[in-house]
């Protein structure tokens, strides 16, 4: 077994802090007990391990719900894989796996891109990284944002990777022969998009829509019939309110969710859960081509206004970066961003940790310290709850247990 002691215990339920907590961690990697010190050092046996790490703060292992961890740029050679030889390209990919993990950030929902390879080297311990959960790639129409056609019209020199197949699908038996082909190659959720982006191409933008009803209902029937959830791109228009009504498990983005009034009742109504995105859209207005950074500029109030509706709703925030073309090991901007939108610091962590498991739908494992659940911890130095951007300095992550396993030891 092994203790840690000490510390100001945050344990991600939204409860407040506890000072001189503890957590006991038995030689599975589970979690026996967490608390006050004094409760937990009764359930330890004589020859557990003790880590003392009084005067930090500990908390639940972050996790990121929507990223993109083999995005390495928005270049049309970047993003097709043209630009180096694949095996460049994927010894890159495992080293943000790598610096992902040494953040703090014990668990990741890639949202499209990264193959099943990547998690099995994880899970068989070839590589070290963070627990992962699979869309493969994003489902969607021709001219949706799924379709890989460059400016000239011409699609991708490259066939697609068996290990990554093409998301594109017109009709309701042809989206569910690719909700299927996604699962068989190893997709743990499906990941869909019902309107353009602000990053699309001219003409297709955040409130054009893509997928008819009855595709979008047969694509959510197909996932839920094969027990995944549903992550949908939907950021306004029509688009958004089909993907809700359709009963989607989360709304990616949703940045005019403020322009219909009956859509974040639904939402609450439906149990769907909202992943903002913001630190995306923070890259979209500073750095993108021009008319990406128009829209970005255009849709950021709408954006904030939205996720101040949703938490007054009851609506889950979840914390989701959708990094990976735009920056690496970044993720904890996203709690700060949580914070400037409205969110209270305690529930910012919430939104990266136990609400953020529910949305995956691992709560019963993650997100939170308490009895039987994986001992994913992350101690830290500072308390985040008065400066949340403490989770953003990696030389301030003092240790990183991922089920027990001490993965960064900076003590």
């Amino acid at each position: 077994m092994r203790i840690l002691t000490g510390a100001t215990l945050i344990d991600g339920t939204g409860a407040p802090p506890v000072p001189h907590g503890a957590v006991l961690i038995d030689d599975a990697g589970r979690i026996v007990k967490a608390g006050p010190q004094d409760e937990v050092t009764t359930k330890a046996l004589p020859n557990t391990e003790v880590i003392d790490v009084s005067g930090l703060t500990m908390l639940p292992g972050l996790i990121d719900g929507h990223d993109h961890l083999a995005g390495h740029g928005y270049s049309l050679t970047s993003r097709w894989g043209l630009d180096e030889p694949q095996s460049t390209t994927h010894m890159r990919t495992a080293a943000v796996l790598q610096q992902t993990l040494a953040t703090g950030y014990t668990t990741v929902r890639d949202a499209a891109g990264l193959d099943a390879g990547f998690k099995l080297a994880i899970d068989e311990g070839l590589l070290a990284g963070p627990r992962l959960q699979l869309a493969l790639s994003i489902i969607s129409p021709i001219g949706g944002i799924g379709d890989r056609v460059s400016p000239s019209g011409h699609i991708c020199c490259m066939p697609p990777s068996p290990n990554v197949p093409s998301g594109v699908a017109n009709g309701v038996q042809e989206v569910r022969n690719v909700v299927r082909t996604m699962v068989r190659a190893g997709a743990d959720v499906i990941k869909c998009a019902t309107t353009g982006g602000a990053s699309s191409r001219p003409g297709h933008g955040p409130k054009d829509q893509a997928f008819n009803r009855d595709e979008m209902e047969a694509l959510v029937d197909e996932a839920h019939t094969l027990d995944r959830r549903v992550m949908c791109h939907a950021l306004g228009g029509p688009g958004l309110r089909m993907a809700i009504e359709a009963g989607v498990d989360s709304i990616e983005h949703g940045c005019y969710l403020d322009e219909d009034p009956e859509l974040i009742p639904m939402m609450a109504e439906k149990g769907i859960f909202f992943v903002p995105t913001l630190a995306v859209y923070v890259f979209h207005r500073e750095r993108s081509v021009p008319h990406v950074q128009e829209r970005g500029r255009v849709l950021q109030a709408h954006h904030i206004e939205s996720i101040q509706r949703a938490l007054q709703a009851g609506v889950p925030i979840i914390a989701g970066t959708d990094a990976g073309s735009h920056q690496h090991g970044i993720n904890a901007r996203e709690l700060q961003y949580l914070v400037e939108a409205g969110l209270s610091p305690m529930q910012a962590l919430q939104a990266g940790t136990g609400w953020a498991a529910a949305c995956l739908g691992m709560e019963d494992e993650i997100g939170t310290l308490e009895s039987s659940k994986w001992a994913d911890v992350v101690v830290v130095e500072g308390d985040p709850l008065e400066d949340i951007t403490v989770l953003q300095q990696q030389d301030r992550i003092r240790l990183v247990l991922k089920g027990g396993t001490i993965c960064v030891d900076q003590r």
